[in-house]
């Protein structure tokens, strides 16, 4: 049974692979066979180290998700230098905070761009791949804010609420043909993202009031999820948006 949770001899692509989330998901599905391309701006040397150090190949792709042409590139330079894409992790995201009444149109576009237009250009590219290869996975990264509104993010809630969209439709299309599309929605992760929030004490302290495991979640919560969603364990799921939150939405 536990062979069914490794991807062996499978090449993955994180988005946003350097970091926080991402970084946990990139070393997870190294640790569990794959060779990895991190998509991010900069390269993180400890990264490279970590994964080559457990004898899979790493590739470091620089792009920027903002650039739709960069984005459109990606997949093939991956697949050039690595072979058949097998796994995509669209993680790369960015916030802005401000009042609905405030939020300026440029922040609009560049979350939406980054958070939902890229993870849809990605995964057209790998899923052409995967339609001939008759099998692959991805994996979108929402958040609890996939089913809720948030406070002062307004493009993120709703870039989140289009990843869930984009998951379910793509899974629909894909589902008969071997490729399996999911969603991950972490609920309040310890990262740089959410380091706004947890600085501020009050905050911080009716999120943890308000999840039943009582604590901040940490990247590694998230990195057995990706592995499950991206190995053979989860073949019979599809277009499902997994929480791993803490309880949070549950409440």
């Amino acid at each position: 049974m536990l062979d069914k949770f490794r991807v062996d001899q499978s090449v993955a692509i994180v988005t946003g692979g350097s970091k926080g989330i991402g970084k946990a998901i990139t070393l997870a599905l190294a640790e569990t066979g794959a060779d990895i391309a991190v998509v991010s701006r900069t390269d993180q040397q400890d990264i490279r180290e970590a994964v080559t150090g457990l004898g899979r190949r790493y590739l470091h792709y620089e792009a920027d998700l903002t650039k739709r042409k960069q984005a459109r590139e990606v997949v093939p330079a991956v697949a050039e230098e690595m072979g058949d894409v097998n796994i995509l992790v669209n993680n790369a995201g960015i916030i802005r905070r401000s009042p609905a009444s405030d939020y300026s149109e440029a922040d609009w576009d560049d979350v939406l761009e980054i958070d939902l237009t890229a993870a849809f250009i990605l995964s057209q590219a790998a899923g052409r791949i995967m339609l001939k290869a008759g099998k692959g996975k991805i994996i979108n990264v929402g958040s609890v804010l996939s089913f809720q509104g948030g406070i002062n993010v307004l493009a993120y809630a709703t870039s989140k609420h289009g990843i869930a969209g984009l998951t379910k439709a793509l899974s629909n299309d894909w589902a008969s043909k071997g490729i399996n599309v999911n969603a991950l929605a972490p609920g309040f992760i310890e990262t740089g993202f959410t380091e706004l929030l947890q600085k501020d004490p009050e905050r911080s302290k009716a999120i943890i009031g308000r999840t039943p495991a009582g604590r901040w979640g940490v990247p590694d919560d998230i990195a057995g999820a990706a592995v499950f969603l991206a190995s053979p364990a989860s073949d019979y799921i599809h277009g499902v948006i997994l929480p791993v939150d803490g309880g949070w939405m549950a409440w």
